[in-house]
């Protein structure tokens, strides 16, 4: 499982509450809620129009920089609004649950303010990767765990954990990085396709008869969303996720040497041995592959970064 994605260790981590923060709910707790509440939905509203408004003309896939080919037909199995409903439904579960905890960041949060400032420089970047964004209701939240972690669900849903900003002392410009890996394996589609091979291989033709909306699709929206947590992610959505998300982060005048320095932490952070967590237990690629690729593709990004950072 990608080791930023995790959405399973997401969602059964305890988060640990903010230095000083108690468990016991409080009217002013409650205020904070509804508070909470008001901030993101200021948050949607300001990166869906920046999104809406994007113009496809500067940059169409057709003239991306890096080479990821065509995202696989066999995700158009698993119905795109349905899986997005279903990730949109565990991610307010997971907020729920953070919540509860006093671990959910409030809006004036100095680290979740800046992660916000990232996704709005990001965003606008991500139609031509996928037309569906446009309409997609991006939040981006932070929650007090020391995991090191991160994830973006289908539909735009992102969250960090403080762990992966705190023990890696991340710069803005790995932040980004980090968001663009993940804003990729949404745009790319990664779990969609996922979950179609699953179900193709693992429950045959009844789950496809529901797939062609044969079935309860209640029950196929329910089956999605808990599928979520358990996906596993391929060594080539890995490579997608790297270099659409430096591409990404590039055109929003983001250091793309970055890319470098943050994998260069994971692999430290890991013990230097590409294991556990950077090797995906075999599945992904290790720490010394992913640099390499990603030092090989920061130079075709350059003239994007270098266009970005003048404004143009």
């Amino acid at each position: 499982m990608c080791y930023l994605c995790n959405a399973m260790r997401l969602a059964n981590a305890r988060p640990t509450p903010p230095d000083g923060a108690t468990t016991t709910p409080t009217d002013g707790a409650r205020s904070l809620s509804a508070a909470l509440r008001q901030g993101r939905r200021g948050f949607v509203h300001t990166v869906a129009a920046g999104a809406a408004t994007a113009t496809l003309g500067g940059w169409p896939q057709a003239h991306a920089q890096v080479d990821v080919g065509k995202a696989s037909s066999l995700r158009k199995l698993v119905p795109a609004g349905q899986l997005e409903a279903a990730a949109d439904s565990q991610y307010r579960q997971m907020l729920a649950e953070a919540r509860a905890q006093k671990a959910l960041a409030p809006d004036n949060h100095p680290q979740l303010q800046q992660l916000r400032a990232i996704a709005q420089h990001l965003i606008p970047h991500a139609a031509p990767w996928n037309d569906r964004a446009k309409h997609w209701r991006w939040e981006v939240n932070l929650i007090a765990s020391k995991q090191i972690n991160a994830f973006c669900m289908p539909g735009g849903k992102i969250a960090f954990y403080t762990g992966i900003l705190n023990d890696l002392k991340l710069s803005n410009d790995e932040s980004a990085m980090i968001m663009g890996h993940e804003m990729a394996h949404a745009l790319r589609e990664h779990a969609r396709e996922r979950l179609a091979k699953t179900q193709a291989t693992g429950f045959g033709l009844s789950i496809g008869a529901r797939l062609l909306g044969l079935g309860d699709l209640g029950d196929i929206a329910a089956n999605l969303g808990t599928k979520l947590l358990t996906l596993q992610f391929s060594r080539e959505d890995e490579t997608e996720a790297d270099l659409v998300g430096l591409e990404l982060a590039a055109r929003a005048a983001y250091e793309p040497s970055a890319s470098v320095s943050l994998w260069q932490k994971m692999t430290a952070a890991s013990g230097g041995s590409g294991g556990p967590g950077l090797n995906f237990l075999s599945t992904h690629p290790s720490g010394p592959a992913r640099i390499e690729a990603l030092q090989a593709n920061v130079p075709k990004v350059m003239d994007l970064y270098t266009q970005a950072k003048r404004g143009g």
